[in-house]
């Protein structure tokens, strides 16, 4: 019979040979000189789209599901002053620039929120900082809704900022812990799609709730405030994951209890894999800088350069929402047959031969040019939420996948700025409706293809864990602080990943 002790990492998908544990045991030069051979597809047997999402549980289709609505809310969130800007100007008596600092201050505290609310996750389970978030979240969207003053509305968005930053690394963690490993990459790529499909729910409920009553933009932030309610009762029926508990059996075997051992895993895990934890942050700078740098000037490009009319914009950015959904969840579950890097560094490739068309068609048929630009450019953010999950030590798993994700957000924030300013350097001629004129096409254009390049590079250089196991019995970092005897608790509780259960004889 099998060791129940053994753990090593066997299992039906392919590692590539990188020094996962962080032990030392491969040098710099080692390392870099595998970075071609490991990047070869492992072509893993995958059931079709359809089939694999057959194999999650009820339990594990909650768990996604309370976690896409989560995201889906987030985004509804913070897009809501996106859409409102107009509105909001006036209301206070500023500047569109003005509003927008509400936005940068969201961007800004959001880190605060990731390192808080993700060492709390990773301390106390994903399901009651998910409800603090959630919580949060309706007395902010009610306060923003009732500020009579500038000050106040930007005092309510700062701490918005905090509230929304704690949220990607829980419901990362709640939707793939216990996802099966074939279907990740589908789970992973339709999870990351919440955001623009929050972005389309903003869309259609502004046209209907701002400045259609006596109220102005009020009713959108009212709004707002009441589905977490439900996403609240929705979290308070379903226990934590398995993963999570399997690590609480753990921790409470240990010598000096559950909050002594945690600190003593996050000392370890910080300790072997920090240079792993600066990539990171790298790797989400670049992801946040192509998804910012690709949608945030893009509507004004087509009202200020193109011409096109309110309603032709709309429609564009409905259209490449569309095609973001659909990016990144077919490019997710691709990632699950060619591995991780080597989709994202292909769809990177084509993302970068389709710039021209995006920033240079002029005409309406520039759609079809937004629809498949954001379908790569989602279809590589389709798998950054398992690329994240596999590579993060499972001892701080949700605090660094939210605090990875949240500074790169953070350094990428000032790219709207950084293109508008650059715009200025290319004027076009002045038209009646539109007397200041820019080339941002070209901004765009040159900024994301430095992006792509950016994103091919870091990708090709860093690590990736295709497979890797998320229970306790298989944490390395876990195993160096409890020891093999503390470990049996895990051991004989099997393996929640793959359904099995290993009792000793």
């Amino acid at each position: 019979m099998a060791d129940p002790l053994d753990l090593g990492k066997p299992h039906t998908m392919q590692y590539e040979p990188t020094d996962e544990d962080g032990d030392g045991s491969m040098t710099a030069y080692q390392y870099l000189s595998t970075r071609l051979s490991t990047l070869r597809p492992p072509m893993n047997p995958a059931p079709n789209p359809i089939k694999a999402l057959t194999l999650l549980n009820r339990q594990q289709w909650m768990f996604f599901l309370i976690a896409f609505l989560g995201w889906t809310w987030d985004s509804f969130d913070f897009f809501s002053v996106s859409i409102s800007v107009t509105p909001l100007a006036k209301y206070f008596g500023k500047e569109a620039s003005d509003i927008t600092w509400g936005i940068t201050l969201v961007l800004m505290l959001r880190s605060v929120g990731a390192i808080t609310f993700g060492i709390a996750s990773d301390r106390w389970g994903r399901k009651w900082p998910f409800v603090l978030n959630n919580v949060l979240f309706i007395i902010l969207e009610l306060g923003t809704g009732f500020c009579s003053t500038y000050k106040q509305f930007l005092a309510c968005r700062a701490l918005f900022g905090i509230a929304m930053g704690g949220l990607y690394g829980n419901i990362a963690a709640t939707a793939l812990e216990d996802c099966p490993p074939e279907a990740r990459g589908i789970i992973s790529g339709l999870l990351q799609q919440g955001y623009a499909f929050g972005y389309l729910l903003v869309t259609a409920f502004a046209r209907g709730l701002v400045d259609t009553t006596e109220h102005g933009w009020r009713p959108l932030f009212w709004f707002g405030a009441c589905p977490p309610v439900l996403f609240i009762i929705f979290r308070l029926c379903l226990p934590e994951t398995e993963a999570f508990r399997g690590r609480e059996r753990v921790r409470k075997g240990i010598a000096g209890g559950i909050g002594a051992t945690f600190l003593t895993e996050g000392k370890v895990a910080i300790k072997r894999h920090w240079l792993l934890l600066v990539y990171l942050v790298l790797l989400m700078t670049g992801f946040n800088f192509l998804s910012h740098g690709s949608q945030d000037l893009y509507p004004t490009l087509l009202t200020n350069q193109f011409g096109f009319s309110s309603n032709a914009v709309t429609v564009t950015q409905v259209v490449a929402n569309l095609g973001a959904i659909a990016g990144g969840s077919l490019c997710g579950w691709a990632s699950q047959i060619f591995g991780r890097r080597f989709s994202i560094i292909v769809i990177c490739f084509v993302g970068g031969a389709l710039l021209y068309p995006y920033s240079y068609v002029t005409t309406e048929a520039v759609m079809a040019a937004a629809f498949f630009q954001q379908f790569c450019v989602q279809g590589a953010w389709g798998v950054v939420p398992i690329h994240l999950m596999e590579l993060s030590p499972g001892s701080i798993r949700t605090f660094v996948v939210g605090t990875a994700y949240q500074l790169g957000n953070l350094v990428s924030s000032a790219s709207s700025t950084i293109e508008s300013k650059i715009g200025e350097e290319f004027p076009l001629p002045p038209t009646k409706s539109v007397p200041h004129r820019y080339n941002y096409g070209k901004v765009i254009c040159i900024l994301m293809a430095c992006v792509y390049a950016y994103l091919i590079v870091i990708t090709f250089l860093g690590p990736e864990r295709l497979g890797n196991h998320f229970d306790a019995a298989h944490d390395s970092d876990l195993l160096q602080v409890a020891g093999p005897e503390g470990m049996k608790a895990a051991a004989e509780e099997g393996d929640p990943e793959k359904g099995t259960f290993v009792h000793q004889a």
